[in-house]
C-alpha cells in the first residue's frame, strides 16, 4: 500500500563510528536525486557520542582472549535506546539490523518486505564485533552482503539501503524494469543488448530484431534459465522447487 502525502517518508538511522561516511554513495544519482525530493530520509547517530570516560571509548578487549576489540554493550545500548522514540516497536514495521559478516545472507524478498515499512536502524559493526548480549537484548537481526569481510559495517550500509529506495514508488521511474530485475522471480536477468547489431563481429539475437514478442519473451526467460542454472545452482533449485510447487499435483499422482 502506497504511503499518503501526510506520512514521513521511509526513514534509515544509521548508528556508526563515522557518521561522516553518509550520505556518500546514496547522495548520488538515483538515490541522492529521492533524498533531495524527501521521497526517503536519511538519519545518521554517531555512536562516539555514547562512549565511555574522558575518551568515549566505545569498545574493548573480548573476554577470553583473542585478538581485535569489541563493542561494549552498554554503549550500543545507549546508542539504540536513542534512536527509538516516535518509531514503531513491531520489528515488521520498524526493523534493527546489525550489518555484520556472521549475519544471514541479504536476499531480494528481505528487501521488498523492508521497502513496505516506515524504516529501519542499521547498527554499523567494527572490528571484531558486538558484545553478544546487546544483540540478544534488542532481538537484532544479524544480515551479511556477502561471504567476505569488510573494514565496517557502512559499506554494506550503502548497499542495503540503495536496495530499498529504488523500490519506493516513483523513486525509479520504469516500475517495469524493476519487476524484470534479477532475483525477484529466483532468475537472474536474461542478457541485454543495444545497438549496433553487429560489434566487433559480434550479433545481437536475431530473436530480439523479430517483433515476435511472445518469441522474445520466451528466449528471455531460457536465457535468464540458463544463466542462473550455470552461475547460482542455489537460485536454480528455488526456482525449480517454486515452479513444481505452483504446477501442483501431478494428474498421475
Amino acid at each position: 500500500m502506497a504511503k499518503s502525502s501526510s506520512e514521513p517518508p521511509w526513514t534509515a538511522k544509521i548508528i556508526t563510528l563515522f557518521p561522516e561516511l553518509f550520505p556518500g554513495p546514496l547522495g548520488c544519482s538515483i538515490a541522492g536525486r529521492a533524498l533531495q525530493e524527501n521521497r526517503w530520509a536519511l538519519e545518521t547517530v554517531d555512536l562516539r557520542q555514547f562512549g565511555i570516560g574522558k575518551h568515549r571509548t566505545v569498545d574493548d578487549r573480548p573476554v577470553g582472549g583473542g585478538p581485535g576489540m569489541v563493542f561494549k554493550a552498554d554503549v550500543v545500548a545507549s546508542s539504540l535506546e536513542s534512536t527509538t522514540e516516535s518509531i514503531p516497536v513491531e520489528s515488521e514495521k520498524w526493523p534493527t539490523v546489525c550489518l555484520s559478516p556472521r549475519g544471514v545472507p541479504l536476499r531480494q524478498q528481505m528487501i521488498e518486505g523492508w521497502s513496505h515499512a516506515r524504516g529501519m536502524t542499521l547498527l554499523c559493526g567494527r572490528f571484531e564485533g558486538i558484545d553478544e548480549r546487546v544483540i540478544k537484548h534488542f532481538e537484532l537481526l544479524e544480515v551479511s552482503i556477502g561471504d567476505f569481510v569488510l573494514s565496517g559495517g557502512e559499506i554494506a550500509a550503502y548497499a542495503l539501503i540503495d536496495a530499498i529506495v529504488r523500490l519506493i514508488p516513483t523513486v525509479v521511474g520504469n516500475q517495469r524494469s524493476i519487476e524484470e530485475e534479477s532475483y525477484t522471480t529466483d532468475l537472474l536477468e536474461y542478457p541485454q543488448y543495444t545497438k549496433p547489431a553487429i560489434w566487433r563481429g559480434m550479433r545481437v539475437p536475431d530473436v530480439l530484431y523479430s517483433g515476435n514478442h511472445a518469441a522474445i519473451a520466451k528466449w528471455r526467460k531460457m536465457e535468464a534459465m540458463s544463466a542462473t542454472r550455470e552461475r547460482r545452482p542455489d537460485l536454480w533449485a528455488a526456482y525449480q522447487s517454486r515452479s513444481l510447487a505452483a504446477d501442483g499435483p501431478s494428474a498421475s499422482g
